[in-house]
């Protein structure tokens, strides 16, 4: 056994043993909801590994589609964005029969120009820095000091988030709908309307195979224990169980814990920062009447969103290390500049939208809010005109 694979299950034990005293810990530092807590490092680890495995990226995918008409990735997305809508909808419908307005515990956001130009601006973000944000942590989890750099660059752009947030409220988001589907449609209605849009881009995408050769079929050996451990670890996972376990994952947060975010802990430990060196304003118009990623500031380090994010980290890392992937990645000014700004595109817009591609456009596509499929939309339009661009001055570099 290579030291990686041992590395991995040490760290794996160590996780063990953390999950199962986590709640009696956790309550010896008067964590608030001490088992939620706990339950969000379980979900963490299961979606950390679950992305590292299955290479689970909504800009990776969203590129294979629009650069190679590899439709496998997209309709993943869609699964996982599909299994999450009729699980909230059973969830959220036992909480709130009579859908008038959405609970606080769900991602529903404003619907305005704003968390449109926020999907464009995380769009540019992901293009300049090659990922979204929760696929940088789980790639900084497999030693790439480059997504390092680039979530450094995250924190950055919600620090200007914080400071641009004031004229953006004043501005449009004071008086910006939140706009909830089941509200309108029922319970029945959105899941309908919203399962029905998937379809149709489903078939959409579908027809991608079509344009593909087939490949010949392999000769499938006879399982063995070691055979099975190999295609667990060692075998990349295939795209539609990657959608699979994320949408099952996010019905899981939500009856225990809360939506799933990627950068929520992120964001509030720059809030928290920031304002202790009264770098941001002292009042956030607004901002904590929404419901997102990291709109409260937290008291303590160890909350539910952080265990969550650490679960995430800690879940890749041990899938990266088992499947011998693990390596620290050098890095050059060239692309550590790269990936800083597009660290700053993607954390001003996932500030501004209250989350980025898990927290805004998963969680909230879930919950029938309509400002994660204007998120959704409008970043799908910044990945169509910035390959297009970047694929006019590769041609313009290239005759030169």
């Amino acid at each position: 056994m290579k030291w990686r694979q041992i590395a991995a299950v040490v760290l794996a034990v160590g996780c063990a043993l953390f999950a199962f005293f986590a709640t009696d810990m956790l309550e010896s530092y008067s964590v608030e909801n001490p088992r939620a807590a706990s339950f969000a490092f379980l979900c963490g680890l299961a979606l950390g590994v679950t992305m590292q495995r299955s290479r689970f990226c909504f800009y990776c995918h969203i590129r294979e589609w629009f650069e190679e008409h590899n439709p496998r990735g997209a309709l993943a997305l869609l699964l996982a964005i599909a299994i999450g809508i009729v699980g909230y909808t059973i969830v959220v419908g036992g909480w709130l029969p009579n859908p008038t307005a959405p609970s606080s515990l769900i991602h529903v956001g404003p619907a305005s120009e704003v968390v449109i130009a926020a999907g464009f601006v995380f769009g540019l973000g992901m293009i300049i820095s090659g990922s979204c944000v929760a696929a940088h942590w789980y790639h900084f989890a497999g030693g790439s000091l480059y997504s390092l750099t680039a979530l450094i660059g995250v924190s950055i752009g919600f620090f200007l988030g914080f400071n641009s947030w004031n004229a953006l409220y004043s501005y449009r988001l004071a008086e910006a709908p939140i706009v909830w589907l089941p509200a309108y449609l029922g319970y029945a209605g959105a899941m309908l309307l919203q399962l029905s849009v998937i379809l149709l881009l489903a078939l959409f995408l579908w027809r991608g195979f079509s344009r593909q050769s087939a490949a010949p079929a392999a000769s499938v050996a006879p399982l063995t224990i070691r055979g099975a451990w190999r295609r667990l670890w060692e075998a990349e996972w295939s795209y539609w169980i990657g959608g699979l376990l994320v949408g099952l994952i996010a019905i899981a947060a939500i009856i225990r814990v809360n939506p799933l975010g990627a950068t929520a802990a992120i964001a509030s430990w720059t809030r928290s920062i920031a304002s202790g060196w009264g770098l941001i304003p002292d009042r956030l118009d607004g901002l904590d009447t929404f419901a997102g990623c990291g709109s409260l500031p937290q008291n303590s380090w160890l909350n539910a969103d952080s265990l969550l994010l650490l679960g995430l980290v800690g879940g890749a890392l041990i899938a990266s290390l088992a499947s011998g992937k693990f390596a620290i990645e050098k890095i050059t000014p060239k692309e550590a500049l790269a990936a800083l700004l597009g660290g700053v595109l993607l954390g001003w817009g996932a500030m501004t939208a209250l989350g980025c591609t898990i927290g805004t456009l998963l969680s909230g596509t879930h919950a029938g809010a309509l400002s994660g499929w204007l998120f959704g939309v409008s970043m799908l339009f910044a990945i169509w005109i910035g390959l297009k661009i970047k694929r006019a001055m590769s041609g313009v570099s290239a005759t030169h």
